[in-house]
């Protein structure tokens, strides 16, 4: 639509808008310039290992050796790469849902069978330790963990946390912790990650992160694991029959990004707050439409449930996917559904995109809906 010059307001995206860092963009010119441009060890770089030890210690306490660490193209590979390593065809993998939609789809990747577990927006979209506990069986091999979470942009205390570590350690079951949102958490609320509630949940933990979020590198594709050693050498051996490295020129970036100044990431922290409170704030005066406030990451989940069933420009609306459809073709505002996300009746918006555009959203929504 864009392409026929259609002004389109965009929502979907689930990447920061501003620009990769100077420091950062420098350190990777001058790897190319250096000639840093041959392979590396498959789990990367000893010093971008290093790097990810020294932060994962500044911003969540944890001490690991570099040894401990992989390195892979994204936070998302290392989330596949830890599904390979763990999981036999047959295996039971709990997900708390809404989740972010490749979840599953990694899942059936490795053999195994996505258990579905779901949270309500009444209950902040968040899962009890008494529904994790319910759904684990003799088949149980890992719980899919993500806080701040994408779609719902909710964070996990650290009670709820210190709960659910205490099922996941009874029960035997490992833990796939995802906090690629983790320098993303709002109204100074405290991030706990899961591998620093105990050393038995430490040890069961597979901990995600990377620098797309965080430092704006989606492209750069650097995510990294921290586990026990024996899960990381396996999963290390798996990176060196598959892909091997990422790109050296983009682990050289990295190193700078986690180790380097953290001013840049603190000001895009901040603008994506203020976004929030406006879209929030807005969103909730619009008649038909609401949303809880996020406290992390970039995204709203907004509720149209009260628009089931009813028609809207000659159309009957049976899904979030009918309203974000007709909300394109008439509104010209791109959203994305939730239903692949296991939260039908939502719609996300990504607040990674300037105040003006997301005035603009809003506009047309109330538009969108007064219309109908």
């Amino acid at each position: 639509m864009k392409a026929e010059g259609k002004d389109v307001v965009g929502f979907g995206a689930g990447e920061p808008d501003f620009p990769t860092p100077e420091h950062i963009k420098q350190a990777g010119i001058e790897a190319i310039e250096n000639n840093q441009t041959k392979y590396t060890p498959a789990a990367g770089l000893m010093d971008l290992r290093k790097a990810a030890c020294y932060r994962l210690k500044e911003d969540c306490g944890l001490d690991y050796e570099p040894t401990q660490i992989v390195v892979a193209s994204g936070a998302k590979h290392s989330v596949y790469i830890a599904l390979m390593a763990l999981c036999n065809p047959g295996d039971e993998v709990v997900i708390a849902a809404p989740y972010w939609v490749s979840y599953s789809e990694m899942v059936k990747q490795a053999g195994a069978v996505p258990v579905i577990v779901a949270a309500t927006e009444e209950a902040d979209f968040k899962i009890t330790a008494e529904q994790l506990d319910a759904a684990i069986t003799d088949n149980t091999k890992v719980f899919m963990l993500n806080s701040p979470s994408n779609p719902t942009g909710m964070v996990y205390t650290r009670a709820e946390l210190e709960a659910i570590a205490e099922v996941c350690c009874r029960r035997n079951v490992y833990v796939i912790a995802d906090e690629i949102y983790c320098n993303l958490v709002y109204d100074n609320n405290e991030f706990v990650s899961f591998a620093s509630l105990s050393e038995d949940a430490k040890n069961r933990t597979i901990l995600v992160n990377g620098v797309s979020k965080s430092y704006a590198m989606t492209g750069w594709r650097i995510g990294y694991s921290a586990s026990n050693p024996a899960l990381a050498k396996v999963m290390a051996n798996y990176l060196s029959h598959s892909t091997s490295a990422p790109s050296t020129i983009s682990q050289h970036a990295a190193i700078t990004a986690l180790t380097g100044p953290q001013e840049d990431m603190q000001v895009m922290k901040e603008a994506f707050e203020k976004r929030r409170d406006h879209l929030v704030e807005r969103m909730n005066r619009i008649e038909g439409v609401s949303c809880i406030k996020p406290e992390g990451a970039f995204y709203v989940m907004m509720n149209m449930t009260g628009f089931i069933g009813k028609t809207m420009y000659g159309k009957v609306i049976e899904s979030a996917e009918d309203f974000s459809q007709l909300f394109l073709e008439k509104g010209l505002v791109a959203t994305v559904p939730c239903t692949a996300f296991a939260a039908p009746g939502f719609v996300r918006w990504s607040y990674a995109t300037s105040l003006t555009e997301i005035d603009k959203g809003l506009d047309r929504l109330e538009v969108f809906i007064k219309n109908a």
